[in-house]
């Protein structure tokens, strides 16, 4: 199904947040919202997923519209994966998962063998089938994102939302989690991310979503919105956008103002100063 993020206005008390964002994702897409600390990638995160009253502005995922919808409604069309998620003690990657098929249960629909089925593909899709009966606090920091798009994934929704699913995550695992990112897209799902890699999000996304201070600067393909001056205005660091080997999406490399030497004392680059001699 289709996000449609129409004049959303979101904030706090004496802060805009959000201002005025709209956005579509048509099904099969991922799109990465980027921007600097504090300008309301994960406020419009919050509201699109009804978890932070918009204080203008509609949501709609296909013909509805998700804040007219019952909290179970909603949840059954938008799943959101926040940026520390918290599991409870001693919980088994199998019994995370199944929180995810939460939405699907009530007082007359109990745990049925759709919900195993459900379960079983996301565990079997996220690559994690092997880890079911393990502790999610045994396993690692890449593992354990793995089992958290699982839980995801088994609510069933058509649409994805991923606050920082790379966050403190190595290079290794990162790769990993954004390649599944892809292939949850190439079922037909939509999928919409708040990264702050800027090179990650150019790679895996298929549209970037630029934000500073709760606006929209820039909104499309990473090869016709990532440029030097959108680094600029985004992160006010000089930047040069090189092209990938093999797909050709921008590549950030930051401006070195050096030339730098090394601190005696902490062995960490300092920047060198230049030399008078020679001048009068």
């Amino acid at each position: 199904m289709e996000l449609s993020v129409e004049q959303l206005t979101a904030g706090y008390p004496g802060h805009l947040a959000v201002d005025s964002v709209d956005l579509t994702v048509p099904a099969g897409q991922v799109v990465a919202i980027v921007g600097p600390n504090g300008c309301g990638k994960s406020t419009l995160l919050r509201a699109i997923a009804r978890l932070h009253r918009p204080d203008g502005g509609t949501v709609r995922v296909g013909d509805a519209d998700v804040w007219q919808l019952k909290q179970r409604q909603a949840a059954h069309r938008i799943a959101l994966l926040p940026q520390s998620p918290q599991a409870p003690e001693a919980v088994t990657v199998a019994g995370l998962v199944r929180y995810g098929r939460h939405p699907h249960q009530g007082l007359f629909r109990q745990w049925s063998r759709e919900d195993e089925r459900a379960v079983r593909e996301a565990l079997e899709a996220t690559g994690v089938m092997e880890l079911a009966d393990r502790r999610l606090d045994q396993l690692s920091g890449g593992q354990r994102q793995r089992c958290w798009l699982a839980m995801v994934l088994a609510q069933q929704t058509p649409v994805l939302l991923l606050d920082e699913p790379t966050s403190a995550l190595d290079l290794g695992h990162a790769v990993e989690v954004l390649g599944l990112v892809r292939e949850v897209a190439a079922a037909g799902r939509t999928v919409v991310m708040v990264l702050h890699d800027l090179g990650s999000a150019a790679r895996y996304a298929d549209v970037i979503v630029a934000m500073r201070d709760g606006a929209v600067l820039a909104n499309g393909p990473a090869r016709e919105v990532v440029n030097a001056a959108l680094v600029r205005e985004l992160y006010g660091i000089e930047a040069d956008i090189l092209e990938a080997p093999g797909d050709g999406s921008p590549v950030v490399v930051p401006v070195v103002a050096g030339p730098f030497t090394a601190s005696p004392a902490t062995g960490f680059p300092l920047p060198r100063p230049h030399s008078n001699a020679g001048t009068a």
